[in-house]
This record gives C-alpha cells, sequence and structure tokens, in this order.
C-alpha cells in the first residue's frame, strides 16, 4: 500500500547556515532510515539517470555511506552485470 508523506521540506528548510557552534563534529550522527531495513550513514543517494549512476559511482556513494541507484537505460543483463559489480565490492 502506497503511503503519502505528511511533511515535505524543501533546500531552504533545512539549509545549514555557517556559524559557529559548540557541537563538535565526532558527536553528529547524518545516519537516517531510507526504509524499514535499510539505513544509510549519510542522507545521500544519488539519481538513477544513465549520465549519472552506473556502478563505480554506486560503489563510491556506498564507501562514503548513501546508496547509488543504478540506472534501467540498459538491458536487463547489463543492469544486472552493473548491480553485480556493485555487490561484489567490498564496502
Amino acid at each position: 500500500m502506497l503511503r503519502m508523506a505528511q511533511e515535505a521540506l524543501t533546500f531552504d528548510d533545512v539549509l545549514l547556515v555557517p556559524g559557529f557552534s559548540d557541537i563538535l563534529p565526532k558527536d553528529v550522527s547524518l545516519k537516517t532510515r531510507l526504509t524499514r531495513n535499510l539505513s544509510l550513514n549519510i542522507p545521500l543517494l544519488s539519481a538513477a539517470m544513465d549520465t549519472v549512476t552506473e556502478a563505480r559511482l554506486a560503489i563510491a556513494m556506498a564507501q562514503e555511506g548513501g546508496i547509488g541507484i543504478i540506472h534501467k537505460n540498459m538491458t536487463m543483463t547489463q543492469q544486472a552485470a552493473e548491480v553485480r559489480k556493485v555487490k561484489s565490492t567490498k564496502v
């Protein structure tokens, strides 16, 4: 069943204005839940566009704690090969 978000935010809603803070970087967590069973260490997803995400970027995103969405503008065999490359890389 499709669930709709009750609240939506824009870039301006979450923009951090530079300034002094007593909070140390080691005390900050950017971890976020993408799905019930999948958490990301950083809240970044790459676009599933053929000019943006293939295995190379998906691997880099995973290494940094995000996730890359492999695009669909290729054959299923090619897409499966891209996913295999990502999954076979030790992160």
